[in-house]
């Protein structure tokens, strides 16, 4: 099992990652979506990383509806299903505050084109066995914990 915590650069860190609860208001959806063996990494045009596709929750949206149109709005996937896997409690060092992340998993088996975006660039495919320079420290621990 990973080892926790998982601290970034910029001090966000990931400090939980729980299967059956919540602690907090949910701020926000990540997904961990698979092709065979390679995970989805988007690069963020503003952070300069490779990250999981996600984000935050719109008033009145369900986390896994926010789920699937962050997944959709970053890289252009939709599969036909995302499972909810676990809560991620984070600190967000640049608000001072932490956050709750709702973690959904999903396959797809032919990926659909993408269209560079604002705020994503491109998209891998990425083996978490290899490394992957520019990954963000706590999406790389999340793929491994929902692998």
């Amino acid at each position: 099992m990973l080892a926790l915590p998982v601290v970034q650069p910029d001090g966000c860190t990931l400090f939980g990652f729980d299967r059956a609860t919540q602690e907090g208001p949910l701020t926000a959806s990540l997904v961990v979506l698979w092709r065979g063996e390679e995970c989805l990494q988007v690069f963020n045009r503003f952070r300069q990383v490779w990250e999981l596709p996600g984000g935050m929750i719109d008033p009145g949206e369900t986390s896994r509806d926010a789920a699937f149109r962050e997944l959709a709005e970053e890289s252009g996937q939709r599969p036909d299903e995302l499972d909810f896997v676990a809560f991620a409690h984070c600190w967000y060092a640049p608000a001072e505050r932490v956050e709750s992340l709702a973690i959904y998993r999903g396959v797809i088996d032919r990926p659909l084109p993408f269209e560079p975006n604002d705020e994503i660039s491109e998209i891998i495919w990425w083996n978490p066995a290899d490394a992957l320079d520019g990954v963000a420290p706590i999406d790389g621990a999340l793929v491994r914990l929902c692998g």
